[in-house]
Protein backbone atom coordinates (compact mmCIF):
# COMPACT_ATOMS: atom_id res chain seq x y z
CA UNK A 1 0.00 0.00 0.00
CA UNK A 2 1.33 3.45 -1.22
CA UNK A 3 1.91 6.12 1.27
CA UNK A 4 -0.34 8.36 -0.47
CA UNK A 5 -3.06 7.45 -2.47
CA UNK A 6 -5.47 9.20 -4.06
CA UNK A 7 -8.61 7.05 -5.02
CA UNK A 8 -11.31 8.30 -8.61
CA UNK A 9 -10.68 11.94 -7.49
CA UNK A 10 -13.65 13.73 -9.64
CA UNK A 11 -13.58 17.86 -9.40
CA UNK A 12 -16.45 19.77 -11.05
CA UNK A 13 -16.12 23.43 -11.12
CA UNK A 14 -19.87 25.33 -10.68
CA UNK A 15 -19.43 26.40 -14.33
CA UNK A 16 -19.41 23.13 -15.49
CA UNK A 17 -16.21 22.69 -15.96
CA UNK A 18 -14.61 19.23 -15.51
CA UNK A 19 -10.81 19.43 -14.27
CA UNK A 20 -10.22 16.15 -12.63
CA UNK A 21 -11.99 12.86 -14.03
CA UNK A 22 -11.65 9.65 -12.15
CA UNK A 23 -8.05 10.44 -11.16
CA UNK A 24 -5.82 7.75 -9.51
CA UNK A 25 -2.69 8.66 -8.14
CA UNK A 26 0.00 6.53 -5.85
CA UNK A 27 3.20 7.98 -3.65
CA UNK A 28 5.51 5.68 -2.13
CA UNK A 29 7.14 6.67 1.09
CA UNK A 30 10.45 8.33 0.63
CA UNK A 31 10.46 8.48 -3.33
CA UNK A 32 10.38 11.69 -5.72
CA UNK A 33 7.00 11.45 -7.51
CA UNK A 34 7.06 14.12 -10.87
CA UNK A 35 3.79 15.01 -12.06
CA UNK A 36 3.60 16.15 -16.10
CA UNK A 37 1.24 17.49 -18.05
CA UNK A 38 0.07 20.00 -20.79
CA UNK A 39 -1.43 22.90 -19.03
CA UNK A 40 -5.24 21.90 -18.38
CA UNK A 41 -4.19 18.47 -17.83
CA UNK A 42 -5.46 18.92 -14.08
CA UNK A 43 -2.33 18.19 -12.54
CA UNK A 44 -2.70 21.65 -10.44
CA UNK A 45 -6.28 20.88 -9.21
CA UNK A 46 -4.82 17.77 -7.85
CA UNK A 47 -2.31 19.35 -5.75
CA UNK A 48 -4.76 21.91 -4.59
CA UNK A 49 -6.79 19.08 -3.39
CA UNK A 50 -4.26 17.11 -1.85
CA UNK A 51 -3.14 20.61 -0.03
CA UNK A 52 -6.35 21.68 1.06
CA UNK A 53 -7.19 24.60 -1.53
CA UNK A 54 -9.85 22.63 -3.66
CA UNK A 55 -12.04 20.02 -2.04
CA UNK A 56 -13.00 17.10 -4.79
CA UNK A 57 -16.54 16.34 -5.91
CA UNK A 58 -16.03 12.91 -5.24
CA UNK A 59 -13.37 10.42 -4.51
CA UNK A 60 -11.16 9.57 -1.37
CA UNK A 61 -7.33 10.52 -0.37
CA UNK A 62 -5.83 7.92 1.95
CA UNK A 63 -2.43 8.29 3.86
CA UNK A 64 -0.27 5.47 5.17
CA UNK A 65 -3.19 3.27 4.52
CA UNK A 66 -6.19 5.82 6.60
CA UNK A 67 -8.90 7.39 4.44
CA UNK A 68 -8.21 11.42 5.45
CA UNK A 69 -10.45 14.55 5.11
CA UNK A 70 -8.28 17.80 3.78
CA UNK A 71 -10.70 20.76 3.46
CA UNK A 72 -8.02 23.49 4.04
CA UNK A 73 -4.31 24.18 4.06
CA UNK A 74 -4.38 23.19 7.87
CA UNK A 75 -5.81 20.56 7.64
CA UNK A 76 -3.09 19.27 5.07
CA UNK A 77 -0.73 20.77 7.47
CA UNK A 78 -1.85 18.77 10.54
CA UNK A 79 -1.26 15.73 8.44
CA UNK A 80 2.28 16.78 7.64
CA UNK A 81 1.41 17.73 3.93
CA UNK A 82 3.60 20.93 2.43
CA UNK A 83 3.24 22.99 -0.63
CA UNK A 84 5.83 25.43 -1.97
CA UNK A 85 4.25 27.60 -4.68
CA UNK A 86 5.53 28.62 -7.42
CA UNK A 87 5.07 32.15 -6.04
CA UNK A 88 6.61 32.42 -3.19
CA UNK A 89 4.28 33.06 -0.31
CA UNK A 90 6.62 35.17 1.80
CA UNK A 91 6.73 38.48 3.83
CA UNK A 92 8.90 40.70 2.09
CA UNK A 93 10.05 42.76 4.76
CA UNK A 94 10.03 40.59 7.15
CA UNK A 95 13.79 38.58 8.27
CA UNK A 96 14.13 34.72 7.06
CA UNK A 97 13.34 33.16 10.55
CA UNK A 98 10.43 35.47 11.13
CA UNK A 99 9.19 33.86 7.81
CA UNK A 100 9.99 30.73 8.79
CA UNK A 101 8.43 30.76 12.21
CA UNK A 102 5.02 33.02 11.44
CA UNK A 103 2.51 31.57 12.76
CA UNK A 104 4.08 29.37 14.79
CA UNK A 105 6.24 32.02 17.01
CA UNK A 106 7.36 31.24 20.42
CA UNK A 107 6.66 34.03 22.89
CA UNK A 108 8.77 35.22 25.57
CA UNK A 109 6.59 37.10 27.93
CA UNK A 110 4.38 39.41 26.05
CA UNK A 111 6.55 39.61 22.64
CA UNK A 112 8.30 36.97 20.10
CA UNK A 113 11.16 34.85 20.59
CA UNK A 114 13.43 36.03 17.82
CA UNK A 115 16.26 34.57 19.31
CA UNK A 116 14.50 31.37 19.50
CA UNK A 117 13.42 31.61 15.95
CA UNK A 118 16.84 31.94 14.56
CA UNK A 119 18.75 29.34 17.08
CA UNK A 120 15.83 26.55 14.87
CA UNK A 121 16.23 28.11 11.23
CA UNK A 122 20.07 27.53 12.10
CA UNK A 123 19.12 24.27 13.10
CA UNK A 124 16.76 23.24 10.57
CA UNK A 125 18.78 24.66 7.57
CA UNK A 126 21.91 22.52 8.62
CA UNK A 127 19.96 19.36 9.23
CA UNK A 128 18.65 19.40 5.49
CA UNK A 129 21.81 21.40 3.72
CA UNK A 130 19.36 24.31 3.10
CA UNK A 131 21.56 27.28 3.49
CA UNK A 132 19.94 30.39 4.74
CA UNK A 133 20.81 33.23 6.37
CA UNK A 134 17.84 33.74 9.44
CA UNK A 135 18.98 37.23 9.91
CA UNK A 136 18.50 38.75 6.30
CA UNK A 137 15.26 40.28 5.44
CA UNK A 138 13.44 38.48 2.54
CA UNK A 139 13.81 41.55 0.01
CA UNK A 140 17.25 41.10 -0.06
CA UNK A 141 18.07 37.56 -0.25
CA UNK A 142 18.57 35.64 -3.93
CA UNK A 143 15.38 34.03 -5.46
CA UNK A 144 17.66 30.35 -4.49
CA UNK A 145 17.40 31.43 -0.95
CA UNK A 146 13.91 32.49 -1.07
CA UNK A 147 12.91 29.36 -2.31
CA UNK A 148 14.62 27.42 0.57
CA UNK A 149 13.29 29.79 3.14
CA UNK A 150 9.74 28.33 1.74
CA UNK A 151 11.00 24.19 1.87
CA UNK A 152 12.48 25.16 5.30
CA UNK A 153 8.86 26.72 6.13
CA UNK A 154 7.34 23.86 5.31
CA UNK A 155 9.51 21.53 7.10
CA UNK A 156 9.27 23.67 10.30
CA UNK A 157 5.68 22.78 10.39
CA UNK A 158 5.97 19.34 9.83
CA UNK A 159 5.31 18.25 6.59
CA UNK A 160 6.63 14.55 5.89
CA UNK A 161 5.20 15.15 1.78
CA UNK A 162 6.65 18.65 0.04
CA UNK A 163 4.37 19.39 -2.75
CA UNK A 164 7.22 21.38 -4.81
CA UNK A 165 5.41 23.35 -7.90
CA UNK A 166 7.49 24.29 -10.75
CA UNK A 167 10.64 25.02 -8.61
CA UNK A 168 13.08 25.48 -11.15
CA UNK A 169 10.94 27.81 -13.07
CA UNK A 170 13.31 30.97 -12.10
CA UNK A 171 16.74 29.31 -10.56
CA UNK A 172 20.17 28.98 -12.42
CA UNK A 173 21.75 26.22 -13.42
CA UNK A 174 23.87 26.26 -10.02
CA UNK A 175 20.91 27.43 -8.08
CA UNK A 176 18.83 24.01 -9.84
CA UNK A 177 21.61 21.82 -8.51
CA UNK A 178 21.81 23.04 -5.75
CA UNK A 179 17.88 22.56 -5.12
CA UNK A 180 18.38 18.93 -6.94
CA UNK A 181 20.93 17.95 -4.03
CA UNK A 182 18.32 19.48 -1.14
CA UNK A 183 15.81 17.40 -2.26
CA UNK A 184 17.87 14.37 -2.71
CA UNK A 185 18.80 14.54 1.06
CA UNK A 186 15.21 15.47 2.06
CA UNK A 187 14.34 11.92 0.60
CA UNK A 188 18.00 10.30 2.61
CA UNK A 189 16.24 11.75 5.67
CA UNK A 190 12.87 9.71 4.98
CA UNK A 191 10.95 12.76 3.38
CA UNK A 192 8.18 12.34 0.20
CA UNK A 193 8.60 14.78 -2.69
CA UNK A 194 6.09 15.71 -5.22
CA UNK A 195 7.88 17.21 -8.09
CA UNK A 196 5.32 19.36 -10.48
CA UNK A 197 7.28 20.87 -13.73
CA UNK A 198 6.96 20.73 -17.46
CA UNK A 199 10.77 20.53 -17.80
CA UNK A 200 11.07 16.84 -18.98
CA UNK A 201 14.65 16.40 -18.58
CA UNK A 202 14.31 17.70 -14.86
CA UNK A 203 12.00 14.49 -14.22
CA UNK A 204 14.92 12.40 -15.59
CA UNK A 205 17.38 13.63 -13.62
CA UNK A 206 15.63 14.02 -10.18
CA UNK A 207 12.12 11.35 -10.06
CA UNK A 208 11.97 7.93 -9.00
CA UNK A 209 8.34 8.06 -10.95
CA UNK A 210 6.41 9.56 -12.94
CA UNK A 211 2.79 10.28 -12.98
CA UNK A 212 1.65 11.67 -16.53
CA UNK A 213 -1.69 13.21 -16.45
CA UNK A 214 -3.96 14.56 -19.74
CA UNK A 215 -7.32 15.95 -20.27
CA UNK A 216 -8.32 15.78 -16.55
CA UNK A 217 -7.09 11.59 -16.23
CA UNK A 218 -4.05 10.10 -15.23
CA UNK A 219 -2.44 8.41 -18.40
CA UNK A 220 -0.14 6.33 -16.43
CA UNK A 221 2.77 5.97 -13.73
CA UNK A 222 6.01 4.46 -14.59
CA UNK A 223 9.78 4.16 -13.14
CA UNK A 224 11.49 7.02 -15.03
CA UNK A 225 14.58 4.72 -15.40
CA UNK A 226 12.40 2.90 -17.85
CA UNK A 227 11.20 5.19 -19.88
CA UNK A 228 12.83 8.39 -22.08
CA UNK A 229 12.07 12.19 -22.88
CA UNK A 230 10.37 11.18 -26.21
CA UNK A 231 8.23 8.77 -24.56
CA UNK A 232 6.57 10.81 -21.57
CA UNK A 233 5.89 13.81 -24.40
CA UNK A 234 4.02 11.28 -26.44
CA UNK A 235 2.58 10.12 -23.33
CA UNK A 236 1.00 14.13 -22.57
CA UNK A 237 0.44 15.33 -25.93
CA UNK A 238 -0.91 11.74 -27.55
CA UNK A 239 1.45 12.23 -30.56
CA UNK A 240 5.01 12.53 -31.69
CA UNK A 241 6.44 15.58 -30.07
CA UNK A 242 9.37 16.91 -32.35
CA UNK A 243 11.74 18.11 -28.70
CA UNK A 244 14.27 20.04 -31.11
CA UNK A 245 14.34 22.59 -33.40
CA UNK A 246 16.11 22.75 -36.49
CA UNK A 247 17.93 26.13 -36.35
CA UNK A 248 19.43 26.43 -40.13
CA UNK A 249 22.27 28.41 -40.55
CA UNK A 250 21.65 31.71 -42.29
CA UNK A 251 24.15 34.44 -42.92
CA UNK A 252 23.34 37.35 -40.60
CA UNK A 253 21.82 40.48 -42.11
CA UNK A 254 22.20 44.56 -41.03
CA UNK A 255 21.38 45.66 -38.08
CA UNK A 256 17.36 46.52 -37.49
CA UNK A 257 17.53 47.54 -33.47
CA UNK A 258 20.42 49.01 -32.61
CA UNK A 259 20.85 50.16 -28.71
CA UNK A 260 22.91 52.81 -27.21
CA UNK A 261 24.02 53.35 -23.53
CA UNK A 262 20.07 52.61 -22.68
CA UNK A 263 19.63 53.49 -19.17
CA UNK A 264 16.24 53.06 -17.10
CA UNK A 265 15.70 54.30 -13.49
CA UNK A 266 12.55 54.04 -11.57
CA UNK A 267 10.76 56.87 -9.85
CA UNK A 268 12.46 55.94 -6.65
CA UNK A 269 15.97 56.68 -8.72
CA UNK A 270 16.71 52.84 -9.08
CA UNK A 271 18.74 52.36 -11.42
CA UNK A 272 16.83 48.91 -13.53
CA UNK A 273 18.82 48.91 -16.63
CA UNK A 274 22.07 50.07 -16.91
CA UNK A 275 23.94 51.82 -20.15
CA UNK A 276 22.76 48.62 -22.29
CA UNK A 277 24.60 48.48 -25.84
CA UNK A 278 23.98 46.09 -27.96
CA UNK A 279 22.70 45.19 -31.85
CA UNK A 280 19.73 42.92 -32.73
CA UNK A 281 20.43 41.44 -36.22
CA UNK A 282 18.32 40.45 -39.50
CA UNK A 283 18.46 36.94 -39.63
CA UNK A 284 18.72 36.31 -35.95
CA UNK A 285 17.62 35.40 -32.29
CA UNK A 286 19.38 37.17 -29.69
CA UNK A 287 18.27 35.43 -26.37
CA UNK A 288 18.62 37.39 -23.23
CA UNK A 289 19.70 35.08 -20.47
CA UNK A 290 19.30 36.57 -16.47
CA UNK A 291 17.96 35.61 -13.27
CA UNK A 292 13.99 37.32 -13.43
CA UNK A 293 14.37 41.32 -11.97
CA UNK A 294 17.83 41.59 -13.36
CA UNK A 295 16.09 44.46 -15.83
CA UNK A 296 14.69 42.65 -18.34
CA UNK A 297 11.11 43.22 -17.92
CA UNK A 298 12.08 47.03 -17.71
CA UNK A 299 14.31 46.93 -20.98
CA UNK A 300 11.24 45.35 -23.20
CA UNK A 301 8.72 47.66 -21.65
CA UNK A 302 11.02 50.44 -22.82
CA UNK A 303 11.73 49.37 -26.40
CA UNK A 304 8.08 49.32 -26.94
CA UNK A 305 7.61 52.31 -25.59
CA UNK A 306 5.64 51.25 -22.26
CA UNK A 307 8.25 53.08 -20.36
CA UNK A 308 10.61 56.00 -21.10
CA UNK A 309 14.34 55.49 -20.96
CA UNK A 310 16.52 57.91 -18.75
CA UNK A 311 19.02 58.13 -20.96
CA UNK A 312 20.76 56.19 -24.00
CA UNK A 313 18.87 55.79 -27.28
CA UNK A 314 17.26 52.75 -29.55
CA UNK A 315 16.72 52.89 -33.11
CA UNK A 316 15.17 50.25 -35.41
CA UNK A 317 16.50 50.51 -39.39
CA UNK A 318 17.92 53.90 -37.77
CA UNK A 319 15.40 56.41 -36.36
CA UNK A 320 15.02 55.96 -32.77
CA UNK A 321 12.10 54.52 -31.11
CA UNK A 322 12.34 56.21 -27.31
CA UNK A 323 9.96 58.09 -25.74
CA UNK A 324 7.36 57.25 -28.94
CA UNK A 325 4.77 55.90 -27.22
CA UNK A 326 3.60 51.96 -28.02
CA UNK A 327 1.21 52.80 -31.60
CA UNK A 328 4.44 54.82 -33.03
CA UNK A 329 6.79 52.18 -32.15
CA UNK A 330 4.58 49.62 -33.26
CA UNK A 331 4.34 51.54 -36.69
CA UNK A 332 8.04 51.48 -37.09
CA UNK A 333 7.96 47.67 -37.18
CA UNK A 334 8.41 46.40 -33.68
CA UNK A 335 6.17 43.37 -32.98
CA UNK A 336 5.85 42.82 -29.24
CA UNK A 337 4.84 38.92 -27.32
CA UNK A 338 4.48 40.48 -23.63
CA UNK A 339 5.37 38.47 -21.21
CA UNK A 340 1.80 38.91 -19.51
CA UNK A 341 -0.59 37.39 -21.67
CA UNK A 342 -3.27 38.67 -19.40
CA UNK A 343 -2.35 42.28 -18.23
CA UNK A 344 -0.78 43.01 -21.60
CA UNK A 345 -1.22 40.46 -24.42
CA UNK A 346 -4.98 40.11 -24.68
CA UNK A 347 -8.34 41.89 -24.01
CA UNK A 348 -10.47 38.67 -22.82
CA UNK A 349 -13.76 39.45 -22.83
CA UNK A 350 -13.28 40.54 -26.52
CA UNK A 351 -13.38 38.10 -29.17
CA UNK A 352 -10.85 35.89 -30.87
CA UNK A 353 -11.26 38.35 -34.24
CA UNK A 354 -11.30 41.50 -32.61
CA UNK A 355 -7.97 40.60 -30.92
CA UNK A 356 -6.33 39.63 -33.64
CA UNK A 357 -6.96 43.36 -34.86
CA UNK A 358 -6.20 45.44 -31.40
CA UNK A 359 -2.84 46.77 -33.23
CA UNK A 360 -4.51 47.78 -36.90
CA UNK A 361 -8.35 48.41 -36.68
CA UNK A 362 -8.14 52.10 -37.73
CA UNK A 363 -6.09 51.02 -40.94
CA UNK A 364 -7.26 49.24 -44.39
CA UNK A 365 -8.62 46.97 -44.84
CA UNK A 366 -10.80 47.19 -41.36
CA UNK A 367 -11.96 50.78 -41.47
CA UNK A 368 -12.76 52.37 -44.23
CA UNK A 369 -14.36 56.07 -44.21
CA UNK A 370 -14.33 55.85 -40.84
CA UNK A 371 -16.40 52.53 -40.49
CA UNK A 372 -15.38 49.05 -39.53
CA UNK A 373 -15.32 46.67 -41.75
CA UNK A 374 -16.70 43.51 -40.26
CA UNK A 375 -16.50 41.13 -43.15
CA UNK A 376 -12.52 41.87 -43.44
CA UNK A 377 -12.39 41.30 -40.10
CA UNK A 378 -14.04 38.01 -39.68
CA UNK A 379 -12.32 36.95 -42.90
CA UNK A 380 -8.43 38.00 -41.35
CA UNK A 381 -9.55 36.40 -38.40
CA UNK A 382 -10.52 32.75 -40.27
CA UNK A 383 -7.13 32.63 -42.33
CA UNK A 384 -5.08 33.68 -38.81
CA UNK A 385 -7.10 30.65 -36.75
CA UNK A 386 -6.77 28.37 -39.65
CA UNK A 387 -2.90 29.38 -40.42
CA UNK A 388 -1.83 29.46 -36.56
CA UNK A 389 -4.38 26.10 -35.55
CA UNK A 390 -5.76 27.84 -32.63
CA UNK A 391 -8.50 25.39 -31.17
CA UNK A 392 -11.44 27.09 -30.87
CA UNK A 393 -15.47 26.71 -32.10
CA UNK A 394 -15.31 30.11 -33.64
CA UNK A 395 -13.56 33.27 -34.18
CA UNK A 396 -16.36 35.17 -32.03
CA UNK A 397 -15.72 33.38 -28.97
CA UNK A 398 -14.11 35.55 -25.59
CA UNK A 399 -10.37 35.13 -25.74
CA UNK A 400 -10.97 34.39 -22.12
CA UNK A 401 -12.32 31.11 -22.80
CA UNK A 402 -9.26 29.61 -24.40
CA UNK A 403 -6.65 27.49 -22.94
CA UNK A 404 -3.01 29.35 -22.25
CA UNK A 405 -1.76 27.70 -25.20
CA UNK A 406 -4.15 28.71 -27.81
CA UNK A 407 -4.17 32.19 -26.25
CA UNK A 408 -0.86 32.65 -26.48
CA UNK A 409 -1.53 31.45 -30.21
CA UNK A 410 -3.56 34.67 -30.51
CA UNK A 411 -0.79 36.64 -29.60
CA UNK A 412 1.75 34.99 -31.83
CA UNK A 413 -0.85 35.36 -35.19
CA UNK A 414 -1.44 39.10 -34.11
CA UNK A 415 1.91 39.94 -33.97
CA UNK A 416 3.68 37.36 -36.41
CA UNK A 417 1.10 38.98 -38.97
CA UNK A 418 1.73 42.52 -38.91
CA UNK A 419 4.78 42.48 -41.08
CA UNK A 420 7.09 43.54 -38.42
CA UNK A 421 10.89 43.89 -39.10
CA UNK A 422 11.46 43.70 -35.49
CA UNK A 423 9.60 40.87 -32.91
CA UNK A 424 10.33 41.25 -29.06
CA UNK A 425 9.33 38.01 -27.41
CA UNK A 426 9.22 38.16 -23.47
CA UNK A 427 8.82 34.62 -22.31
CA UNK A 428 6.68 33.41 -25.33
CA UNK A 429 6.17 29.80 -23.96
CA UNK A 430 5.57 30.69 -20.37
CA UNK A 431 2.92 28.67 -18.84
CA UNK A 432 1.69 27.30 -22.23
CA UNK A 433 1.61 23.17 -23.05
CA UNK A 434 4.65 21.19 -24.29
CA UNK A 435 2.08 21.25 -28.08
CA UNK A 436 2.21 25.16 -27.72
CA UNK A 437 5.63 25.01 -27.12
CA UNK A 438 6.95 22.83 -30.11
CA UNK A 439 4.95 25.30 -32.29
CA UNK A 440 5.81 28.72 -31.40
CA UNK A 441 9.25 27.82 -31.11
CA UNK A 442 8.95 26.52 -35.00
CA UNK A 443 7.34 29.78 -35.56
CA UNK A 444 10.11 31.60 -33.91
CA UNK A 445 13.25 29.46 -36.15
CA UNK A 446 11.02 29.82 -39.37
CA UNK A 447 10.79 33.55 -39.06
CA UNK A 448 13.91 34.19 -37.75
CA UNK A 449 14.94 32.23 -41.61
CA UNK A 450 13.17 34.06 -43.57
CA UNK A 451 15.04 37.35 -41.92
CA UNK A 452 13.05 38.84 -39.26
CA UNK A 453 15.27 40.64 -36.53
CA UNK A 454 13.81 38.99 -32.56
CA UNK A 455 14.69 39.89 -29.23
CA UNK A 456 13.84 36.61 -26.95
CA UNK A 457 13.38 37.03 -23.91
CA UNK A 458 12.83 34.13 -21.18
CA UNK A 459 13.75 33.26 -17.78
CA UNK A 460 14.04 29.04 -19.24
CA UNK A 461 17.88 28.67 -20.18
CA UNK A 462 16.96 25.88 -22.05
CA UNK A 463 14.74 27.62 -24.28
CA UNK A 464 17.34 30.70 -24.96
CA UNK A 465 20.07 28.06 -25.25
CA UNK A 466 17.72 25.84 -27.99
CA UNK A 467 16.87 28.89 -30.02
CA UNK A 468 19.29 31.95 -29.95
CA UNK A 469 22.18 32.53 -32.69
CA UNK A 470 23.91 34.64 -30.27
CA UNK A 471 23.22 35.31 -25.89
CA UNK A 472 23.61 38.30 -24.08
CA UNK A 473 23.01 37.54 -20.34
CA UNK A 474 22.07 40.55 -17.92
CA UNK A 475 22.82 41.12 -13.93
CA UNK A 476 22.28 43.70 -12.28
CA UNK A 477 20.30 45.75 -15.15
CA UNK A 478 23.76 45.59 -17.39
CA UNK A 479 24.95 43.27 -19.98
CA UNK A 480 27.44 40.75 -18.13
CA UNK A 481 28.62 39.51 -21.00
CA UNK A 482 27.61 38.44 -25.08
CA UNK A 483 28.43 34.93 -26.68
CA UNK A 484 27.83 33.28 -29.90
CA UNK A 485 25.78 30.06 -29.36
CA UNK A 486 28.15 27.70 -30.32
CA UNK A 487 28.44 24.08 -29.36
CA UNK A 488 30.65 24.06 -26.30
CA UNK A 489 28.66 26.70 -24.54
CA UNK A 490 27.11 25.31 -21.76
CA UNK A 491 24.62 26.22 -19.25
CA UNK A 492 26.81 26.29 -16.23
CA UNK A 493 29.39 28.86 -18.21
CA UNK A 494 26.47 31.10 -18.90
CA UNK A 495 24.97 30.55 -14.90
CA UNK A 496 28.08 32.10 -13.97
CA UNK A 497 27.64 35.17 -15.23
CA UNK A 498 23.57 35.23 -14.54
CA UNK A 499 24.93 35.33 -10.84
CA UNK A 500 27.29 38.22 -11.52
CA UNK A 501 30.49 35.60 -10.18
CA UNK A 502 32.19 36.39 -14.08
CA UNK A 503 31.80 39.72 -16.88
CA UNK A 504 33.17 40.15 -19.64
CA UNK A 505 35.36 43.09 -20.40
CA UNK A 506 33.97 45.78 -22.87
CA UNK A 507 36.50 45.07 -25.50
CA UNK A 508 35.18 41.19 -25.52
CA UNK A 509 31.49 42.80 -25.52
CA UNK A 510 32.19 45.21 -28.41
CA UNK A 511 33.70 42.51 -30.04
CA UNK A 512 30.76 39.95 -29.89
CA UNK A 513 27.84 43.29 -30.01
Amino acid sequence: MAFLEAHEIVKVYPNGVVANQGVNLAVERGEIHAIVGENGAGKSTLMKILYGLETPTSGVILLDGRQVTIETPQDAIDLGIGMVHQNFMLVDSFTVADNIALGRENRRFLSVDRQKAIRDTEALSKAYGLYVDPTARIDSVPVGMRQRVEILKALYRGAEILILDEPTAVLTPKETDDLFVAIRRLVDEGKTVIFITHKLREVMEISDRVTVMRDGRNVGSVNTREVTIPELARMMVGREVFMQVNRPPVKRGRAVLEVEGLTYANEAGRTLVNHLTFNVYAHEILGIAGVEGNGQTELVEVLTGLRNATAGDARVNGKSIIGQGPRRVREAGVAHIPEDRLTNGVALDASIEDNLIVDSYYRAPFTRSGLLSLGKIREHGQALIRQFGIVTPSGEVPVGSLSGGNMQKVIVAREFSSSPVLLIAAQPTRGVDIGAIEFIHQQLIDKRTEGLAILLVSADLQEVMKLADRIMVMYNGGCAGIFENTPDLTEHTLGMYMVGAEQQDAAEMERAR
